[in-house]
């Protein structure tokens, strides 16, 4: 496999090209930086589909979807399960959603329409025979699995959203779900299931970098591995953030000293 994700299919580039326009919605997201899509496999050797809320700032640097602090700990958690490539994540809004609009947001996945429709062909797109399970981080993506008809009989496993702020029930929702998972999903022959669960909370040994084969060409090695930054003091556990003075137009990169 390369060392870089060299972009979609011309099918897959074709539907997010055709992604509705918010309208009116627009002002319940970070709009003018545009949509984020994906991470992982969409050749249809995906094992398991992960589904969280919306794109956050080193996403959009990335141009690929659970990339910064709350994508590494994802990582952590398909590490445990003994997938290093069979995966792909998407999220319930390609566009980055602002955290006051929350019920909003879940009110305009469950309404329907254009946005309801391509969201749920997208979904239909990545299932494919090869899919074991589904996972739900968090409420908006649970409102969206829940609206989506072609999950069929797939199990879906319902589980905290990686930035919950209730460190103690996001371990234990995702310790849960792990043994339950690992019953349903063949890890990939280079990965282990023999590693800890989570325990009390979430420790550093439970995030895992982004593997370079899921990111695009040329990206500065620090994007997609901020365990430096966590080391840091002040600590920050992201290199991408919006700034207060300017939080719809700006964004701010920090690298390693």
């Amino acid at each position: 496999m390369a060392d870089y994700d060299p972009g979609p299919s011309a099918a897959f580039a074709a539907h997010f090209a055709a992604h509705p326009d918010l309208g009116s919605k627009k002002s319940l997201f970070w709009h003018s930086w545009g949509p984020i899509f994906y991470r992982g496999r969409l050749d249809g050797s995906a094992r398991l589909l992960c589904i969280a809320s919306d794109p956050g700032p080193t996403e959009r640097i990335a141009c690929r979807s659970l990339v910064g602090d709350a994508g590494q700990r994802v990582q952590g958690f398909l590490r445990k399960l003994g997938l290093t490539r069979s995966y792909v994540l998407v999220n319930a809004h390609a566009f980055a959603l602002f955290p006051s609009k929350g019920a909003a947001g879940e009110s305009l996945l469950r309404a329907n329409g254009a946005l309801k429709t391509w969201r749920n062909q997208l979904y239909d797109l990545l299932k494919t025979s090869s899919v074991q399970a589904i996972v739900a981080f968090g409420g908006q993506a649970q409102v969206a699995v829940e609206q989506w008809p072609g999950r069929g009989s797939t199990p879906v496993f319902e589980v905290p959203h990686p930035s919950a702020r209730n460190a103690a029930a996001l371990a234990r929702g995702w310790r849960e779900a792990i043994p339950q998972l690992r019953a349903l999903v063949t890890p990939d022959p280079d990965g282990s299931t023999a590693e800890a669960n989570y325990d009390a909370g979430i420790k550093e040994s439970d995030y895992a970098p982004i593997p370079r084969q899921d990111l695009p060409w040329g990206l500065p090695a620090f994007i997609g591995d901020d365990a430096w930054g966590r080391r840091a003091r002040p600590r920050h556990n992201n290199c991408v953030s919006r700034p207060g003075s300017d939080l719809k137009h700006k964004l701010v990169i920090m690298s390693p000293k």
